[in-house]
């Protein structure tokens, strides 16, 4: 049966989705933006300081459903511009210094709230 997956310590949807479900040992975590959990804006800063909000976010998601960054097998990173690429990996690998997960990485033509990153992960237990 599939779980409905909602934290404050994380955005709330800014649309008709939920921030995670769970289902049969997998989280789906929907595509996070670097949106503060207390205000509901975005972050100042550049790529890194967006991209650590982003993974700030999908950590408190994670945890919400007991889950850790060493559960996530994949994830989709998408960049407003792939000139962002190298600076994104930098703060991204912090998080997954062992074992990362599959990852793909693509440049859009533009994200929601006008950020410069969206970051959906998968994650089994």
């Amino acid at each position: 049966m599939k779980k409905i997956i909602q934290t404050n310590k994380a955005p709330g949807a800014i649309g008709p989705y939920s921030q995670a479900t769970e289902i049969n040992g997998m989280l789906f975590i929907s595509g996070q933006v670097p949106l503060n959990p207390e205000t509901g804006k975005v972050i100042p800063g550049g790529i890194k300081e967006q991209t650590q909000q982003v993974m700030e976010n999908i950590g408190a998601i994670l945890t919400s459903a007991g889950y850790t960054f060493d559960d996530v097998v994949k994830s989709t990173c998408l960049l407003s511009d792939m000139n962002n690429f190298a600076a994104m990996n930098e703060v991204y690998g912090q998080y997954y210094s062992v074992n990362p997960p599959a990852r793909a990485a693509y440049g859009v033509v533009q994200l929601p709230l006008g950020v410069m990153i969206e970051i959906e992960t998968i994650a089994v237990k």
